[in-house]
């Protein structure tokens, strides 16, 4: 489940970006029940791109700002306790982690469900039932 972190810099203290990265990952698995899961936690996975401030905008103007976005299987982030409780945390996650200098309404999340099939690890085109299934029996 690829989760891109998109910050402009500055936004958080230098070296502590990995950090953030982990924590989000983290309360991502939390809120789905997955936390420890054999199978989801070596398939969580992404990357952090750290852009200068001139490159990044709100409002069509120069902004600091944290994007947040999850690729996922359609079950996933699949009800409005899932995604209420993870967008709050993973905000205030950015928000404290920034030593609360960057405005919580700088900070955007979304997701972005895969089609039905295609969703590939390892070379192997999988379902939405195959990926559940091989989740939730481990």
């Amino acid at each position: 489940m690829p989760l891109t972190l998109t910050l402009s810099e500055g936004v958080l203290p230098v070296g502590t970006e990995k950090q953030a990265f982990a924590r989000l990952c983290e309360a991502m698995l939390k809120w789905h029940g997955l936390t420890g899961n054999k199978v989801m936690t070596p398939n969580v996975v992404g990357s952090i791109h750290v852009i200068p401030k001139k490159f990044t905008f709100s409002g069509l103007k120069e902004t600091s700002v944290s994007l947040i976005e999850w690729k996922v299987p359609s079950f996933a982030f699949n009800t409005t306790e899932i995604q209420q409780g993870y967008f709050a945390e993973a905000t205030d996650i950015i928000h404290e982690m920034s030593g609360k200098k960057l405005p919580k309404s700088n900070i955007w999340i979304n997701v972005v469900h895969a089609v039905d099939g295609a969703w590939g690890i390892g070379g192997q085109a999988l379902t939405n039932a195959q990926l559940g299934e091989s989740i939730y029996k481990n």
